[in-house]
């Protein structure tokens, strides 16, 4: 009996050493996954230390002007689902789009959103994050729906987006550095929810929970806004995606001079589809 019990001990030391070695292999991955997102970052120079922060600001989280602001036909939208806040600094831009499609009917989360993409995390680590040509082009995927990149606006171009961000026919996301705002921090992702066109003030729909939803002049986002992406040498700016209805399929039906009309379900319009 003690032979055999010695030879199970045996036989066993050599897959716990394998077990032992794969999980340290598996967290040396994840480790160097952080690093390679999360550490440019770190080391980066500030190059706004000089810039006042926005939210010394008394409109910044103004609770009569969020409301106000909240009340716009696409924030509206928006305010109908539960606010999805990034799970990690590399997810600004799923959480983004999760948002946006969340605003059109299709209730998704910031992993679903790019489940199946070329864009699979390794760990939950989207590495080196996401530029403004990988957001678009994921949104025209998972859409089906015409997106464009508005880059380099004169200031007049950029408030006339703006402006259009409250048509419930458009959907926008805005690539800005955080520096041009709040005087720290780096490239980011979040939606536009609405323009308060008489104040001048933008409704971001910030996917970093420590900001939250906040207001900012349209020219000190616009500078923001056109700040250059060291991971391409170009230009951020607007993600704009045409969320036009639909429009109603006329089908002949079996009575002569009759129609019916055929609305795709919640799903279709984006995948051809249903939700699973």
């Amino acid at each position: 009996m003690d032979k055999d019990a010695a030879k199970s001990a045996s036989s066993r030391r050599p897959i716990r050493r394998r077990l032992k070695w794969t999980l340290l292999g598996a967290l040396a991955v994840l480790l160097l996954a952080v690093c390679f997102t999360i550490g440019p970052l770190l080391v980066e120079p500030n190059s706004y230390a000089h810039v006042t922060t926005i939210e010394r600001r008394a409109d910044y989280h103004d609770p009569r002007l969020i409301d106000a602001a909240w009340a716009l036909p696409v924030a509206r939208r928006y305010r109908r689902e539960t606010y999805e806040f990034q799970d990690n600094p590399s997810f600004c831009g799923p959480a983004s789009l999760a948002n946006v499609l969340r605003s059109m009917g299709r209730n998704l989360s910031q992993h679903r959103a790019i489940d199946g993409s070329e864009f699979e995390p390794w760990f939950g680590i989207l590495i080196g994050g996401m530029t403004i040509d990988e957001l678009a082009a994921l949104a025209r995927d998972r859409t089906g729906r015409p997106v464009s990149i508005v880059r380099n606006p004169t200031l007049v171009q950029f408030r006339a987006e703006l402006a259009q961000s409250n048509d419930p026919a458009f959907r926008y996301i805005v690539n800005f550095h955080r520096g041009p705002l709040f005087g720290r921090g780096h490239g980011h992702f979040s939606p536009i929810l609405g323009y308060l066109a008489d104040r001048d003030l933008v409704l971001v729909g910030d996917v970093n929970a420590d900001y939250r939803p906040f207001l900012v002049h349209s020219e000190t986002l616009w500078r923001a806004a056109n700040t250059i992406d060291s991971a391409t040498g170009r230009r951020r700016g607007l993600i704009r995606i045409d969320a036009h209805p639909l429009p109603r399929i006329a089908m002949p039906c079996c009575i002569a001079g009759s129609h019916t009309t055929f609305r795709p379900r919640v799903g279709d319009p984006w995948t051809g589809k249903g939700e699973s």
